[in-house]
């Protein structure tokens, strides 16, 4: 090179890569197998969304926040995510290539861009992966107490929680094995081949879905019109807090349950024919979910008062304790679990394709682009996400970062929306499977939504969010930007 490593050429900053340069590497070595038909993305965005919010967050949103219009917080989320689903829907029928975010802003805005994004969704998704195996692990020891079966207290938890041993003392927690377990086993699953993990997200997703209808079913004649006045509690004067902004507030704390749209373009790369099926495999499984979110939140509230919810950890169950059907709690139980478990797959592959794409772009470590001569999977970056999230699950009461998370992902959809527009004016005779309609109305509202939501989250988030990109940017400086292939190649 001519100038000096530790020079930065602002030029260089915004170096983009041509659509042309990812679809032509995908042939080079060893590639990720395209195995993933529109069922199977549909079934892996509904396995990743379907989860934790549900089951969760509902209860959470609506006791501190927004009280029965949780309902309309759910669908304010999923009206940005639609603007969103229609940007990323183009993009990845134009750029079949596994990294989403990260590949569409290196293709409009240039490889800083592209950097702040991808390091943005490695927190975003392993996090978020942690976090779901914890909640796993609590469920799973809650699931074996139902058949009188018991794991030591302390091997359940991490070092930073409290525990009740079985002679009535309290003590803390040593390491979270239940959680380790279940990230151990998805990971090896996710190694040894992407059908395979597909079809088991299919049946997974399969019992889910036939639990959330079975609590909505069997709730609807148990339903107290008096639970939902007032539908939209006062505000008590504190932004957040009921009213309007308690409505947004809900909604910005719930954008972590719309994450499995984002999971299934990083799966571009290993559909048949991405051009026709990715746009199905995400604008499906966002209005799957988005159906039953506001149907399960409105039966939920209608079923248990809002003031019940604060401080519950199970509200579903609860209100199911209303019912005669005892069974029905053993079965949301198991369906949780279940839920938890494709969370937990689709965050994993995910998380592993954006740094394949990103190391495959020279900005990252050659490791974790290898792809396994027989599995055809980047096996290596598996396996380092496998010990990485595994610690972070075991050590670290993690639970509570849902909002780190959201933020994360809005700010995805905003980079994808800017993309589009970006796209559109600058190659505008490029082929594209899918295209949003209403020419830049819907990049433009998908990024006023989104930023909107981002805005109603609170101080300490961003903090984080800061924090977390200022790491990413010493890490781009000192090893990203020197190694790149594109700029190598210039």
């Amino acid at each position: 090179m001519s100038h000096s490593a530790g020079t930065v050429r602002p030029s260089s900053l915004w170096r983009r890569k041509p659509i042309e340069q990812f679809v032509e590497g995908t042939g080079a070595g060893p590639s990720l197998r395209r195995v993933l038909g529109p069922w199977a993305l549909v079934a892996l965005g509904i396995g990743c969304t379907i989860g934790a919010g549900l089951f969760s967050l509902t209860g959470i949103a609506a006791s501190e926040n927004a009280g029965p219009a949780v309902v309309l917080s759910y669908l304010v989320a999923a009206v940005g995510c639609g603007f969103a689903g229609l940007c990323y829907s183009e993009l990845s029928s134009m750029i079949p290539i596994a990294g989403s975010a990260y590949t569409y802003a290196y293709a409009t805005l240039g490889e800083f861009v592209a950097w702040i994004i991808g390091w943005d969704l490695v927190l975003e998704y392993a996090v978020a992966a942690a976090a779901v195996a914890v909640s796993w692990s609590r469920y799973a020891v809650k699931l074996l107490g139902i058949f009188g079966l018991s794991l030591p207290p302390r091997l359940c938890a991490s070092p930073y929680e409290t525990v009740h041993l079985a002679d009535g003392s309290s003590a803390v927690g040593l390491v979270n094995l239940p959680a380790v377990f279940v990230i151990v086993c998805v990971s090896l699953l996710l190694m040894r081949g992407v059908s395979e993990s597909a079809r088991v997200n299919n049946v997974i997703v399969a019992i889910k879905i036939a639990v959330i209808l079975a609590v909505i079913g069997f709730g609807i004649p148990y339903i107290r019109t008096a639970n939902y006045v007032p539908f939209i509690p006062p505000n008590t004067g504190t932004f957040g807090q009921f009213g309007i902004s308690g409505v947004m507030r809900a909604a910005g704390t719930i954008f972590f349950a719309y994450v499995g749209f984002d999971a299934v373009s990083t799966c571009a790369q290993e559909a048949r024919n991405p051009r026709r099926d990715m746009p199905i495999g995400i604008l499906g499984s966002l209005a799957i979910c988005t159906l039953a979110y506001i149907a399960f939140s409105f039966v939920l509230t209608g079923m248990l008062n809002y003031h019940r919810m604060l401080n519950d950890p199970a509200p579903v169950a609860t209100a199911i304790d209303q019912t005669p059907y005892g069974w029905l709690k053993l079965a949301v139980n198991f369906g949780i679990l279940c839920g938890f478990t494709s969370v937990l797959l689709v965050l994993l592959l995910g998380q592993s394709r954006v740094f394949f794409a990103m190391s495959t772009d020279g900005l990252l470590p050659r490791l974790f682009s290898q792809v396994h001569p027989r599995w055809q999977t980047p096996w290596r970056s598996n396996l380092f996400f496998m010990v990485a999230t595994a610690a972070l699950s075991a050590f670290l009461p993690i639970s509570q970062l849902g909002h780190m998370t959201s933020i994360g992902t809005l700010l995805a959809f905003i980079i994808v929306c800017v993309g589009v527009m970006i796209l559109r004016a600058r190659d505008p005779g490029r082929p594209r499977g899918f295209r949003v309609p209403f020419g830049p109305t819907v990049p433009v509202l998908g990024i006023l939504s989104c930023g909107a939501i981002m805005a109603s989250l609170d101080g300490l988030t961003w903090i984080r969010l800061v924090i977390w990109l200022l790491i990413g940017l010493a890490v781009f400086f000192a090893y990203g930007r020197r190694h790149s292939r594109l700029g190598r190649a210039s």
